[in-house]
C-alpha cells in the first residue's frame, strides 16, 4: 500500500504565505501546536493524546482535534502541508510523505528546559507564528523562575509505571533538582529505566515518594505507613514532553512540596 501511495502525484503546493495545515503524529509536539496553531490550522493530533494513559495534555484540550493513527493513508486523507512527528518515524512512511510532496518536521525528546524552548520555536516557525512561540517561551520561562528552590533538596524517588525510574539527564529529573528534589534513584546509580523493587523501596527508604502509576506495586499500603517518608501520586502524563508540559509538571511539583 506504501508503494502505491508513493507511486501518486504529490499534491498542489500551497501559496507563498498561506499558514501550512498540520498534522501531528507526536503526543509532545501535539501539546506544543494545540497552544501555537491557529484555528483549523492542526488538522489533526496523535491517537495517544486523547488516551488518558498516553496524552501531554489535558484530555479536555485534546479532544477538541481530530486523532489519527498515524497511517500514510489516515494523513494523505487529510491532505495536511506539512507532518510533525518524533525521531522515530518509519522511515517507509517517511519516504511516502516525501513522495507525496509532504513536508515532514521531526523533533527529538526534550531533556533540557533549553531543549524545549528550542521545540517550541521550530514549531511555531513552522505554522507561521513566531510570536506564539514567543508567549509560550515566557509562560514556560516564567514558571521555571518562579518554581525555583534553593534549600536544601528532598531525597525523592520518581517512581513509574512498571516500578521504573527516570535518568538523571531526563526532563523530569531536571525539573526535580530544579524544584528542590534531589533524584533518590541516581543517588543510588540507577540510570534511565532501571527497576527499582517493592523492597529496596522499604529497605532504603526516601524522603518522598512521588508515584507515577496506580499498579498494585506502586500503591502498596505499606509504603503509606513507613516513618519518614511522604507520599503522594504524581500524573504520568507530566514525565516525558516539554511545552506546556513543563508548566503543569512545576505546578505539580510545588503543590507537593506545599503539601509536605
Amino acid at each position: 500500500m506504501l508503494l502505491a501511495l508513493a507511486g501518486c502525484q504529490s499534491a498542489p503546493k500551497r501559496e507563498q504565505g498561506d499558514a501550512p495545515t498540520v498534522v501531528s503524529l507526536n503526543p509532545c509536539s501535539d501539546a506544543i501546536l494545540a497552544e501555537v496553531a491557529a484555528p483549523g490550522q492542526l488538522l489533526a493530533i496523535s491517537h495517544y493524546s486523547h488516551d488518558p494513559a498516553a496524552t501531554s495534555m489535558p484530555l479536555e484540550q485534546a479532544r477538541r482535534f481530530a486523532i489519527t493513527g498515524g497511517t500514510v493513508e489516515e494523513v494523505l486523507a487529510l491532505d495536511p502541508d506539512v507532518v510533525v512527528a518524533g525521531s522515530f518515524l518509519p522511515p517507509a512512511s517517511r519516504a511516502a510523505f516525501d513522495r507525496l510532496g509532504i513536508q515532514v518536521e521531526t523533533i527529538g525528546i526534550a531533556s533540557t528546559l533549553e531543549d524545549s524552548l528550542s521545540q517550541i520555536r521550530q514549531l511555531a516557525a513552522l505554522t507561521g507564528d513566531a510570536a506564539a512561540g514567543e508567549e509560550l517561551v515566557r509562560q514556560v520561562e516564567t514558571a521555571w523562575r518562579q518554581s525555583a528552590h534553593y534549600g536544601p533538596p528532598m531525597s525523592t524517588l520518581m517512581w513509574q509505571e512498571g516500578g521504573i525510574v527516570p535518568g538523571p539527564e531526563s526532563l523530569i529529573a531536571r525539573m526535580l533538582d530544579h524544584s528542590g528534589f534531589a533524584l533518590h534513584s541516581a543517588a543510588r546509580g540507577l540510570a534511565q529505566g532501571a527497576y527499582l523493587p517493592l523492597e529496596a523501596v522499604l529497605a532504603d527508604p526516601p524522603a518522598l515518594v512521588l508515584a507515577a502509576s496506580d499498579e498494585r506495586m506502586l500503591t502498596h499500603q505499606v509504603l503509606g505507613k513507613m516513618q519518614g517518608t511522604a507520599y503522594r501520586d504524581f500524573d504520568p502524563a507530566l514525565l516525558y514532553c516539554g511545552g506546556p508540559t513543563i508548566i503543569r509538571a512545576l505546578a505539580r511539583l510545588a503543590q507537593v512540596r506545599a503539601s509536605i
